[in-house]
């Protein structure tokens, strides 16, 4: 059950770094959120299984310093890639 304090971590960390980085408007509102619930849950899991209690503190900074990394690149090269796709499409298109 403590899990979800991994997948609350984690989307609360992505939901931040969806309106603190550029390009905002060229993604999806719930990507960043829902995809840091996902690493946060994830290390929350790995560290449960490797033995690791909540009276040690990796279990509550990993599910917080891990999405902000992973997130935090990922929507970097999302909007490098999206931006970088769509100068393709108008000039394919011939629109500007």
């Amino acid at each position: 059950m403590e899990i979800l304090l991994g997948f609350i971590f984690g989307a609360a960390v992505g939901g931040a770094l969806h309106y603190l980085q550029p390009g905002r408007a060229s993604r999806g509102a719930a990507l960043a959120p829902v995809s840091g619930a996902v690493v946060g849950g994830i290390a929350w899991l790995i560290l449960t299984w490797a033995g690791i209690t909540t009276e040690t503190p990796w279990i509550w900074v990993a599910p917080i310093a891990l999405p902000a990394i992973v997130i935090s690149v990922m929507l970097g090269m999302l909007t490098r890639s999206r931006t970088a796709h769509d100068a393709r499409e108008r000039v394919r298109l011939k629109i500007a």
